[in-house]
């Protein structure tokens, strides 16, 4: 037992590494988004208590702390001797190596964010109603989409290779353009089987729509995540893989709607509580497809 938790405490350590990196990370993803955003951040957050701005805001800062973790997910070095625990060149690159991936990342999670908007959210104009309107259902949507983009753009990046750093790159690129595709795709399924036009109630100011709507993207984010989490073995093992997760995740989020309509909330159509407004619905629906998507992720 001693000898357990002295091998524990000797890789404190490395995790303070990570977790210093993580912050050094987050820092410079906020910088990145102050640079191309035409908006004062800070002050809509704080002066304006603009919700909607804090929402798409939180929700970046959260993608991108998954896309650091999927990074963090490659083999490590480590050295373990008698006096403790002791870092050596190869736990250098490494660091290096997971920094880099996640600048990487910050990037390619502002281009996936910017191209759900164009081919999801595509009825309005995403910063009128988030900077002018401070629309919390858009900010919630976007706080879905960011999330959603951080969690495929980590599983592309986790585990290891079986080529070069070049060729673990051009990988990572290809399995973040499927989960983008997977994801757009199920955007667009969703809202094909709701009720109500999404875009309209949004733009409406319903946050429950909105926060609805960027729950089933987190869902699908997490089942995307499990889809691409990994090593790269083959193209069409990994294609193969991935398809077949996409469209189980696909029936099986659009049947826990169904079951939240028959067995969570019998005497009510969700769908109309959510035109109606509200929250606490959004909420629950959210919940219980984002649990069951963690359910299957830790489960298969």
């Amino acid at each position: 037992m001693t000898e357990t938790l002295i091998t524990t405490l000797n890789f404190f350590p490395k995790g303070l590494v990570y977790v210093a990196l993580g912050v050094i990370v987050l820092a410079l993803a906020k910088l990145a988004r102050d640079a191309v955003t035409r908006h004062g951040i800070d002050a809509e957050v704080v002066e304006q208590r603009n919700l909607a701005v804090a929402l798409r805001l939180s929700g970046y800062l959260l993608g991108v702390i998954l896309v650091f973790l999927g990074a963090v997910y490659q083999p490590f070095s480590l050295v373990v001797s008698d006096g403790g625990l002791g870092f050596n060149r190869e736990f250098g690159f490494d660091v290096l190596r997971v920094f880099l991936y996640s600048l990487a990342g910050i990037v390619v999670l502002n281009l996936v964010r910017l191209l759900v908007d164009r081919l999801v959210l595509y009825k309005f104009n995403v910063e009128r109603e988030i900077i002018e309107d401070q629309n919390a259902g858009t900010g919630a949507a976007e706080f879905g989409v960011n999330v959603a983009a951080g969690l495929l753009i980590a599983g592309a990046i986790s585990g290891g290779s079986i080529g070069t750093e070049v060729e673990t790159a051009l990988i990572a690129l290809a399995f973040s353009a499927m989960g983008l595709v997977a994801l757009v795709l199920f955007a667009l399924l969703y809202e094909l089987s709701t009720s109500f036009d999404i875009h309209d109630e949004i733009e409406k100011n319903n946050t429950a729509v909105g926060i609805a709507f960027g729950g089933n993207l987190i869902a699908i984010g997490l089942v995307i995540l499990k889809a691409l989490f990994g090593d790269f073995i083959g193209w069409q093992q990994g294609i193969v893989e991935f398809v077949i997760f996409a469209v189980f995740g696909f029936v099986l989020l659009y049947a826990l709607r169904l079951l939240v309509d028959l067995v969570l909330l019998p005497k009510t159509k969700v769908s109309d509580q959510l035109v109606a407004g509200n929250v606490g619905v959004a909420l629950m629906e959210s919940i219980v497809l984002i649990s069951s998507a963690l359910i299957l992720f830790f489960a298969i």
